[in-house]
């Protein structure tokens, strides 16, 4: 990984540990939940931007956290996909760590204000946040090494964010805003379902358990295509028990985008291939939010 790496400028390495193709998991929900705020006549543009601070740098500070914490454990000696900052060989490990202290920081501050402005209550949902974030890969037991990154992923960076972007604006959650955060969840989920599925054999030769390690390869791509068919069921339930309204299954042009990825992972094993797949489902999500935007708007 070092070798392959030295001719990288430190620039292009950090770009890389920020994973910006995936980063549509922390904006998706808060698009979702800016969206729900509208309709309701809620919508708080101040505290709509706040949430998003907080859901980006959170993502952020995972993905730096991940990097140290694989490169402090050895899992990234054998692995593919994008350069990783710790083990580069160009930036020094331990100031990406200070990175993901450094974005879960701002994470902080910016859910401190809202708390404040908001409900102190979200205090206790900003600090689960938070440890949740650093003790996925990081801590004496990291629960993303024992198979529940995809529960971390459903319940953060889908009800969560979702839930928590409407509250903070209208200080009101309702079974719109449940339903549609179970939609973003899912296809987060199924972004890290991809990461897992590629990484499948250099994780299991390095002891990380990841689901996809647990259960093995074909189950993993069961669980993708139930993921993806669930966040396209979700308009559907809104459309029969929340909103009447036919624009709301424009949701469902998002099918090609979803489908393009899932039809990659269930025929072929080549990680570069699964490394397209899993940026073509992140851009999925956001399709997905991007559509249920315009269909409840309008």
């Amino acid at each position: 990984m070092a070798t392959a790496a030295v001719t990288l400028r430190p620039a292009q390495v950090w770009w890389s540990a920020v994973r910006p193709a995936t980063l549509s998991a922390s904006v998706a929900p808060v698009l979702v939940g800016t969206a729900i705020a509208v309709h309701q006549g809620g919508a708080v543009w101040w505290a709509g931007l706040l949430a998003l601070i907080v859901s980006v740098a959170i993502q952020v500070g995972v993905n730096f956290a991940n990097d140290y914490s694989d490169h402090a454990r050895g899992a990234d000696k054998n692995r593919v996909g994008p350069v990783r900052a710790a083990s580069s060989g160009v930036v020094a490990p331990e100031l990406v760590r200070w990175a993901a202290l450094s974005a879960f920081g701002i994470a902080a501050l910016a859910g401190l204000v809202l708390s404040v402005a908001v409900d102190w209550r979200l205090l206790i949902v900003g600090a689960a946040c938070l440890v949740a974030g650093w003790l996925y890969t990081g801590g004496p037991r990291p629960y993303g090494y024992f198979g529940l990154g995809e529960v971390f992923v459903f319940v953060f960076f889908g009800l969560v964010a979702t839930v928590g972007t409407v509250y903070v604006q209208t200080r009101h959650i309702d079974a719109l805003t449940v339903l549609m955060a179970c939609g973003v969840g899912f296809l987060a989920t199924a972004i890290l379902v991809l990461n897992n599925l590629r990484d499948i054999e250099t994780d299991a030769a390095a002891g990380k358990r990841t689901l996809a390690t647990m259960i093995g390869r074909q189950p993993t791509r069961i669980l993708l295509v139930l993921l993806v068919a669930a966040a396209f069921t979700v308009p559907i339930v809104i459309f029969m028990t929340q909103l009447a309204h036919v624009t709301i299954m424009a949701m469902h042009f998002g099918i090609p985008i979803a489908s393009l990825p899932v039809r990659t992972a269930l025929a072929t094993t080549a990680a570069p291939a699964l490394i397209k797949a899993l940026r073509r489902m992140a851009a999925a999500e956001l399709a997905y939010a991007l559509l249920f935007t315009i269909g409840i708007l309008l």
